[in-house]
């Protein structure tokens, strides 16, 4: 008999899970440095049009498909296919191995931070050198293990009582954490230049790479195209529209990207600190701020705790997706599934957080050009790969009556309950122009990484 479908228990526990599995370091850690790599207002301007002209089609297909189908992403587009097009398959195993992917390398970046906080809890400042950081390969595998370890065991505890719950605490903690340090940071010396640079757009610096690097981290920052967002469909009812819940949804994603930006631009312009320093710019600026602040420790170990909750809310939330769609391949309990993924897990994130300098790669490839680390391997797979062609698949899969699942079907899915609703106007933006601008946009991509 098959297992009945769990449920989250209120609409709130869904936006906030959803948001959670979009809100984590593509907010506060990849989109600052994004930004300052990028002309600051100038990609800030392109994100957010990124988000509003492909984010929020996309995510509203995914929450449909998902809603639709009641299963993960690997069986839910067999069962929304037309009879005997079954090869749509594909694509939800391509979205297992982009979760997978993007864990290999999110769980050691999210264990820094577990790093940090203990460091500033017990006053050892002083030896947070980043690049010795991330060469110090024990603390890379303890605090990975951490990261894993707390991740399924809250798994193991039903939806409700566990991933729900606890979601619900790490989110609303990290809006007033953030809230608070965006206004300390904003009250500093170099405030004023800091939010003109983040800001104010200069037109010039817009061009193909910004553009390119804009619509990345709107996939990035949103976990679109991966099945992330299909999965919480599954979990609620039909008395709320999805258009509706996938503004909700962006709504909460760039607000915590944007308090990201103005807690760490004033902050680098107080203290002469390089906007476009790369990956490291959260962990150089924020050491140096809180090392040279009144309360710094204090401060310091309050902003590592956020970060940990933001990390911790996308972790959470990708190996449920995970979890989910290994359970509907198998049948596994949801005990036995986190016993046993847990420990692949913690195996397959292994190698990156053995390797010696596990961000080197990542350094390169923002400044110039891809290392050959395993971090940039997996974040160039699900960035560049996985989530584009993932996104171009649903939104086809939704345009095709013939070959997929078809407009109308969409449509009466998306629109069941109170909220916004899809519009027939609309049929040609969601089935044309995003998925060609989509397909390009990946394309022009492939063709200027620098492989």
């Amino acid at each position: 008999m098959e297992e009945k479908r769990e449920r989250l228990s209120s609409r709130l526990g869904f936006i906030l899970l959803s948001a959670g599995c979009a809100i984590g370091l593509g907010n506060v850690w990849t989109f600052p440095w994004r930004v300052g790599n990028n002309g600051g207002g100038a990609f800030l301007l392109c994100y957010i049009i990124a988000l509003i002209v492909i984010g929020l089609p996309v995510m509203t297909a995914e929450f449909a498909i998902g809603r639709a189908a009641q299963k993960s992403p690997v069986f839910m587009y067999q069962s929304l296919a037309k009879q005997g097009k079954k090869k749509w398959g594909f694509f939800g195993y391509l979205s297992l191995i982009g979760n997978c992917a993007l864990m290999l390398f999110y769980t050691t970046i999210a264990g820094y931070f577990f790093y940090y906080l203990f460091k500033f809890i017990t006053g050892d400042i002083e030896v947070l050198e980043f690049g010795a950081t991330i060469s110090n390969t024990s603390m890379n595998v303890i605090c990975m293990l951490i990261v894993v370890v707390i991740g399924f065991v809250v798994l193991s505890f039903n939806m409700q009582k566990g991933l729900e719950k606890v979601t619900k605490y790490i989110m609303l903690a990290l809006f007033a954490l953030m809230i608070v340090l965006a206004i300390r940071s904003c009250t500093m010396s170099g405030a004023k230049e800091g939010v003109a640079f983040y800001l104010k757009p200069d037109f010039s610096k817009i061009n193909g790479n910004v553009i390119i690097a804009a619509v990345k981290q709107a996939f990035f920052s949103l976990s679109l195209g991966m099945g992330s967002m299909a999965i919480f469909g599954s979990y609620i009812g039909k008395d709320r529209s999805l258009v509706g819940e996938s503004v909700s949804v962006i709504s909460l994603d760039t607000f915590v990207a944007l308090m990201a930006g103005f807690i760490i631009f004033p902050a680098c312009f107080t203290y002469d600190i390089p906007v476009d320093a790369g990956p490291p710019l959260l962990f150089t600026t924020m050491v140096t701020v809180f090392d040279n602040m009144p309360g710094g420790r204090i401060w310091g170990s309050l902003f590592f705790l956020f970060m940990i909750f933001a990390a911790m809310s996308t972790v959470l939330a990708v190996f449920e997706n995970i979890l989910a769609m290994v359970r509907d391949l198998t049948g596994w309990s949801r005990k036995k599934g986190c016993l046993i993924l847990g420990i692949a897990m913690a195996v397959l994130c292994l190698p990156m957080a053995l390797e010696g300098s596990v961000l080197s790669g990542f350094y390169s490839a923002a400044q110039d050009g891809p290392g050959l680390g395993f971090l940039d391997l997996w974040s160039s797979i699900v960035e560049t790969l996985i989530q584009p062609l993932g996104s171009v698949a649903m939104l086809a899969f939704i345009a095709s009556g013939k070959f997929g699942w078809g407009w109308d079907e969409f449509v009466k899915e998306a629109n069941a309950g109170k909220g916004i609703k899809v519009k027939t106007w609309m049929k040609p933006f969601f089935t044309i122009v995003v998925p060609i601008l989509v397909f390009a946009l990946w394309v022009y991509g492939l063709v200027i990484y620098r492989w």
